[in-house]
């Protein structure tokens, strides 16, 4: 019988398909006890699953590339490390020889010992956790039965399911799956992120979907407007028809941008940067048009991998993103590592009580001065192939900012002595992520050449919510009026100042967002290449001036549905 359920659409597509519906992950196991003979064959079948686990998550990173492996791979790194924990795996064997378990009641055992400690703690961030630890766990059980790690699915398939991990929605896809229906989640999570850049239709917080869904049913669905129907009727599939051919229709047309300029209605050309972290990306960007690279993530260079890059194998991939973009400017941040990250080189602190909040981004680089000083002699090198303006991560004070500037002009001094052919001036820049920096720019605008706005960041500190909280998903917006009125601030300022300033956070990559920041006066954009062409579609529609004129009534909005009614009034209309 036909029925339909409301969620939220995370991922526009269209998709018709089978149900596949996977439970809230629990791991039923009975407890057995196995004779003395078999212990120790046991242990080793525990060991050979895990094994298959880490080479199925390091073949998995090995396919991933560019932003896309970014956010994957921050996830699969985590759960490698879990795989390798030392109290996980000797807990595991002590159960196996000791108690004389099975090695799937030992799973079961060590997942809920593991999981109370983290249940138990203060933070939040630790208490979150615990889904990795599921995820993991879930994945050895499976190898030990030789079945997918959790993950039914199978070319045509619509999963339905309570949440779905950014580490699984790339590997989904290459099984085949048309899309994917959760009962919780969030639009701005990681997962919704990575399920856009891979266009695979995605609805979030489909409530009784679990409840009414069995496996075989057909499901049509449509992540723009987050609605799932099922067994739907014959006006149902034409609707679905019809938004495949508008889709088809549309991409064609976005296609045909590529070497259209990104100018507005009245003339004013906005510049479009990429967001990247690869060479795959760099060669999109460049082939998109996009007007250079407006943050290239180093962070990749450091992970998965048990030693520090040095300034050699740096230079070549910084000197290759120049290359790659053949003349276009390139801004390359250094490193933005922290305990939230993975990280095998002992470079990030562990156990730091409240990661967002600890040693991290520059913080990180200026407590560790050789890491600083190879990654700018890397980067100074560089900039002899073409423009190069590097860009500090998790600002928040003058004398930050000021301590790299002293350490970029000492190793441009000894590369010029040394012989290298280097840039004259190299611009140095700030992220805007930390609401300090935000409030106290006035006090430090003057040292730095550039700015850049990290909205993921920004939000979520300025709102005291954390973006992955599905409990505080009402909360973390970026349309909540002081976002608006610092991200306007921020923008404002630069330009009396004449600072360059860009944004490069995902609400940087929304085109429905595109009409309030160019009224809030922001004229740089810099996103994932897989949206650039989207965007600039929507500014080619937009009026800049008379935006701008409408600044004030968007900046007297009270609230959250204040600022959506300004968008909704001033959503340009797209033609053909």
């Amino acid at each position: 019988m036909r029925q339909t359920f409301v969620g939220h659409g995370a991922s526009r597509g269209s998709a018709l398909g089978r149900a596949r519906v996977r439970l809230p992950h629990v791991l039923e196991v009975v407890e057995e006890h196995i004779p003395a003979k078999r212990v120790e064959g046991e242990i080793a079948r525990l060991h050979a699953a895990i094994a298959t686990v880490r080479g199925e998550m390091f073949a998995l990173r090995e396919r991933l590339h560019g932003a896309l492996a970014h956010e994957v791979g921050e996830f699969l790194d985590l759960h490698s490390l879990l795989l390798d924990d030392p109290e996980l795996l000797q807990g595991l064997d002590e159960l196996i020889r000791t108690g004389r378990y099975s090695a799937d009641y030992a799973l079961r055992l060590q997942r809920d010992r593991i999981a109370s400690v983290f249940q138990t703690m203060d933070d939040a961030y630790f208490r979150s956790r615990v889904d990795d630890i599921d995820q993991v766990i879930g994945r050895v059980h499976a190898a030990l039965h030789r079945r997918d790690a959790g993950m039914p699915g199978v070319a045509g398939e619509i999963l339905v399911t309570d949440n779905v991990a950014p580490a699984e929605i790339a590997q989904l896809q290459a099984q085949g799956v048309m899309a994917i229906v959760t009962t919780t989640g969030s639009i701005l999570s990681h997962s919704a992120i990575l399920a856009r850049s891979l266009h695979l239709p995605l609805v979030v917080g489909a409530d009784g979907a679990l409840q009414k869904i069995n496996d075989g049913d057909v499901l049509a669905v449509d992540g723009a407007t987050g609605n799932v129907i099922l067994e739907p009727d014959a006006n149902d599939l034409r609707a679905h028809r019809g938004r495949v051919r508008d889709l088809a229709r549309e991409r064609k047309q976005l296609h045909r941008l590529r070497r259209e300029p990104t100018r507005t209605i009245d003339g004013v050309d906005i510049k479009l940067y990429a967001n990247a972290e690869s060479r795959d990306d760099v060669a999109e960007a460049h082939a998109l048009g996009a007007a250079g690279v407006g943050l290239y993530r180093t962070e990749f260079l450091f992970l998965q991998r048990n030693e520090l890059p040095d300034e050699e194998e740096q230079f070549r991939v910084y000197r290759d993103v120049v290359l790659g973009m053949t003349g276009r400017a390139v801004t390359i941040r250094t490193l933005d590592l922290g305990a939230d990250k993975a990280d095998r080189t002992g470079l990030a602190l562990r156990d730091e009580p409240n990661p967002a909040l600890g040693l991290r981004g520059v913080r990180l680089s200026l407590a560790r001065a050789g890491l600083l000083e190879a990654q700018l002699r890397a980067l100074v090198r560089a900039s002899g192939y073409g423009p190069l303006r590097i860009l500090l991560p998790m600002i928040s004070t003058r004398e930050e900012v000021r301590a790299v500037r002293a350490a970029l002009r000492r190793v441009m001094h000894e590369l010029r002595e040394q012989g290298h052919a280097i840039a004259d001036q190299i611009p140095l820049g700030a992220m805007i992520e930390v609401p300090a920096a935000a409030i106290a720019l006035p006090a430090f605008i003057g040292s730095v050449d550039f700015l850049s706005i990290g909205t993921n960041d920004l939000v979520q500190y300025l709102l005291a919510a954390d973006r992955n909280n599905e409990a505080l998903t009402s909360l973390y917006t970026p349309l909540h009026p002081a976002v608006i009125r610092l991200v306007r601030n921020v923008i404002q300022l630069a330009h009396k100042r004449g600072k360059p300033v860009a944004m490069c956070g995902e609400m940087a990559g929304d085109a429905h967002f595109a009409p309030m920041l160019l009224a809030l006066g922001l004229m740089e954009f810099s996103l994932h290449p897989g949206t650039l062409l989207e965007l600039r579609r929507t500014i080619r529609h937009c009026d800049l001036a008379q935006l701008q004129s409408r600044a004030p009534a968007l900046l007297r909005a009270r609230d959250r549905a204040g600022i959506e009614e300004w968008i909704a009034q001033n959503a340009p209309v797209l033609q053909p």
